[in-house]
């Protein structure tokens, strides 16, 4: 991964203001997970684009890659903040709606909702094949479809001042 570290100052400031403005949404006991999308520089700007500006409102990642790293899985009503491949936070997400399943599982709508490339339930599975078989090779296991998959759905309730 070429990506930056995570701004934990900022984000927690980031932070910090969105529960200021909305204390009946961030009750949280735990302070949000700091994150980013993707696995490059290149990549994780352009999905953050599309989170910030576009119709991104939705995202896959394996349940054995959160588990590896220690990030705990999310929780509809949790929160999180997404950084650029510079590490600022741009942007809390709220999860909406969470489901586990197979790669197989993913039907056209998720997809849709993902909001990358054409927004095909065809080119999501083609990106995200060549993603997950990156992402196991990165935490030294091959990639199965048959791997539990956290499917997510977000809505962005905070954007960075600068976004």
């Amino acid at each position: 991964m070429t990506d930056a570290p995570f701004d934990l100052e900022a984000a927690d400031a980031l932070w910090r203001e969105y529960a200021a403005a909305h204390p009946e949404q961030a009750t949280d006991t735990e302070p949000p997970t700091v994150d980013r999308f993707g696995d490059g520089a290149a990549l994780t700007d352009e999905l953050l684009d599309l989170v910030v500006n576009g119709p991104k409102r939705a995202t896959a990642g394996l349940v054995r890659e959160f588990q590896l790293d220690g990030i705990p899985l999310p929780r509809i009503g949790s929160h999180w903040i997404a950084c650029d491949s510079a590490g600022r936070p741009a942007a809390v997400l709220r999860s909406t709606e969470l489901r586990i399943g197979p790669f197989t599982s993913v039907d056209a709508a998720f997809a849709y909702d993902e909001g990358e490339g054409d927004r095909t339930l065809e080119s999501w599975r083609d990106g995200h094949r060549h993603y997950f078989t990156r992402s196991g090779q990165r935490h030294g296991f091959t990639w199965t479809e048959q791997d539990d998959i956290v499917f997510e759905r977000f809505e962005v309730v905070w954007r960075a001042a600068d976004r």
